[in-house]
C-alpha cells in the first residue's frame, strides 16, 4: 500500500525512463492504437484508486501502456491538421517549466524570455516593433486580437466597450476561407456571430479586393460600424496568402482595425520565394502565429501580436484582487527596489489576454530558436513548401494524378483521376481512409471548387522528401487497387 509522503522520487532516474520510451515511440515501429489485439483501454479502465501505486508504478504505466498507443500526429508521414509533434528542445523546455516555473509570471528567468522570445519571434517573422503575448493556440489568439479590435473601434467612437458592452451594430470581415473560429470569436465577444460578413475569394482562394469595397461601403451606408479586416496569411484549406498589401491599404484609407491571421503560414515570410506575397504586413494592426505548428512548439503555444499593447490591456484587464496585488509591492512608489522575485509579478501578461493562470510558453519558442536559429528555420520552411511544390509538378506529369490547387505553401490538394472512376469525390474518400489505415502517410481531405482532394500540408519537423515519394507511391497503389475491385 502506498502511503502519502513528500515526493522523494529520483526525478532523474524518472525522466531517463521516460524519455527512453520516447526514444522508442519516435522509431514509429508501434502499431496505431486502435490496432486489433491492443488491449490498453482495458488495463487503464479501473476504478477511482483509493490507495496510490506510488510513482514507480505510474512511470510503468506510461512506459508500457500509455506512450505506446499515443497519436500517429508526430508521424513523419502525418500531413493531415496542421499540428505537428513537439521537437526535442520544445519538450525539454517545457518540461522544465512545468517544474521550475509553473506560471510565467514574477521576476525569473522564465518570465525573462517570455518577452525575450515574443521580440524573437517578430523579428523572425518579419512583425518588429509589434508587441505580443502567448496563448493556447490559434483559436484564443484570434479572440485576443479582435478582442483589442472590438475595443480601437469603439473607442474612436467615445466608447468603451470592455466596461460598458457594445452598444452598436458592427461587421468583421473575412475571407470565405477564413478560420472559424473568427466567427467565433465574433460571438464571444458580444457582436454577434452574424457580424461577421464573409467575402468571396477569387480562383486561387484569395479575398477579392473589389467585393470587400462594396461590403463596406454597404454597411456605412447602413450606419453599421466596421471593426476589423481579417486577412489569411495561410488559409488552413490550401494555404493561400490574401493580397496584405490592397487589404491593408484599404483598413488604413477606413481606419478599420487590420488583423492577420498568420496561425499557420506567418514562417512562411522566411521562404524567398513567396516572401514578396507578405508585403503589407507593416500595414496590420494586430498579427497572430503559432509555434506548435510549422515551429515545433508542443501544442499549447500561440502569439498575438499587436502595435500597442496598451489597446489589449483595456480590453482584457481584470479588476484589482486583493489575494493578488496585496501580495507583491508592485506600484508602491515607497517600496525598496526589487530584491526577490516575488516582489513584483513582472510583465503583467494576465492584462493582455484571456488567461491568469498560465504556462511559460516562452521558454519553448527561445528554446526552438536558440537551438536552430532563423537559419534552421528558414530551411525547414524552404524544405516543407518544396516538397508541395515537388508533389503538385509530379502530380501535373501524371495521369492519374490531378492538382486541384497549386501550393502557395506547404498544402498541396490533389486527388487520384482515372476515365473509368464514376465518382471521384466516392473514390477519394475510400482511397483516403485506406491510406490513413496503412499508418504511415496521413494527409487529411478538404474540398476545393466542391470537388474532394486530399490534402497533406507538410509542417512537421522530421518531415522531408521521402515523405512526399511514399505518399504518391501509396496513393497510386491504393487508387489502382480500389480500380480493380471496382
Amino acid at each position: 500500500m502506498f502511503m502519502e509522503q513528500a515526493e522523494t522520487g529520483n526525478l532523474q532516474t524518472l525522466l531517463s525512463l521516460i524519455g527512453a520510451g520516447l526514444d522508442e515511440y519516435l522509431k514509429f515501429e508501434h502499431p496505431d492504437a486502435l490496432h486489433p489485439g491492443n488491449n490498453w483501454r482495458e488495463y487503464l479502465d479501473r476504478p477511482l484508486p483509493q490507495q496510490g501505486v506510488g510513482i514507480e508504478q505510474v512511470t510503468q504505466d506510461l512506459l508500457s501502456q500509455i506512450i505506446p498507443n499515443g497519436s500517429p500526429v508526430p508521424r513523419p508521414g502525418f500531413s493531415s491538421f496542421i499540428t505537428t509533434g513537439s521537437t526535442s528542445a520544445s519538450t525539454l523546455a517545457s518540461t522544465a517549466a512545468s517544474i521550475a516555473s509553473p506560471q510565467r509570471y514574477m521576476h525569473t528567468a522564465f518570465n525573462f524570455l517570455e518577452e525575450l522570445s515574443l521580440q524573437w519571434l517578430a523579428e523572425m517573422c518579419g512583425i518588429g516593433g509589434m508587441q505580443g503575448v502567448y496563448s493556447s493556440g490559434g483559436s484564443v489568439a484570434n479572440l485576443v486580437a479582435l478582442g483589442g479590435a472590438r475595443q480601437s473601434a469603439f473607442e474612436k467612437i467615445g466608447h468603451d466597450p470592455a466596461a460598458d458592452g457594445v452598444n452598436q451594430r458592427v461587421s468583421v470581415y473575412a475571407s470565405e476561407e477564413c478560420h472559424h473560429t473568427i466567427q467565433r470569436s465574433c460571438g464571444i465577444l458580444g457582436i454577434g456571430r452574424h457580424a461577421l460578413r464573409m467575402i468571396a475569394c477569387d480562383q486561387k482562394g484569395r479575398m477579392q479586393v473589389d467585393a470587400l469595397k462594396r461590403a463596406i461601403a454597404e454597411d456605412q451606408a447602413a450606419g453599421r460600424l466596421p471593426m476589423a479586416i481579417v486577412a489569411n496569411a495561410g488559409t488552413t484549406n490550401t494555404g493561400a496568402i490574401d493580397p496584405l498589401q490592397a487589404l491593408g491599404e484599404i483598413a488604413v484609407e477606413h481606419s478599420i482595425w487590420f488583423h492577420v491571421d498568420g496561425a499557420y503560414g506567418l514562417p512562411g515570410i522566411l521562404d524567398e520565394q513567396i516572401s514578396p506575397l507578405f508585403q503589407g504586413l507593416e500595414l496590420a494592426d494586430s498579427v497572430i502565429v503559432d509555434p506548435h505548428k510549422w515551429l515545433g512548439a508542443s501544442v499549447g503555444v500561440a502569439a498575438t501580436f499587436v502595435r500597442d499593447r496598451q489597446i489589449l490591456y483595456r480590453a482584457f484587464t481584470q479588476e484589482p484582487a486583493d489575494y493578488l496585488e496585496g501580495s507583491v509591492e508592485h506600484g508602491d512608489q515607497s517600496a525598496p527596489a526589487i530584491e526577490h522575485s516575488l516582489d513584483d509579478f513582472g510583465i503583467p501578461y494576465f492584462d493582455f489576454g484571456v488567461e491568469l493562470s498560465s504556462p511559460c510558453r516562452g521558454v519553448v519558442v527561445w528554446a526552438l530558436i536558440r537551438e536552430i536559429g532563423v537559419h534552421g528555420m528558414r530551411e525547414r520552411v524552404k524544405r516543407h513548401n518544396a516538397m508541395a511544390r515537388y508533389l503538385a509538378h509530379y502530380a501535373k506529369g501524371h495521369p492519374n494524378l490531378e492538382v486541384l490547387s497549386e501550393p502557395t505553401l506547404s498544402i498541396c490538394c490533389f486527388r487520384y483521376v482515372s476515365p473509368d472512376i464514376s465518382d471521384l469525390d466516392q473514390f477519394n474518400q475510400r482511397l483516403h481512409r485506406r491510406l490513413v489505415r496503412e499508418n504511415q502517410y496521413m494527409p487529411s481531405t478538404t474540398r476545393v471548387k466542391g470537388r474532394l482532394a486530399l490534402r497533406p500540408c507538410f509542417v512537421g519537423a522530421r518531415a522531408n522528401q521521402s515523405q512526399v515519394d511514399g505518399l504518391l507511391e501509396a496513393v497510386l497503389r491504393i487508387g489502382r487497387g480500389l480500380e480493380s475491385e471496382s
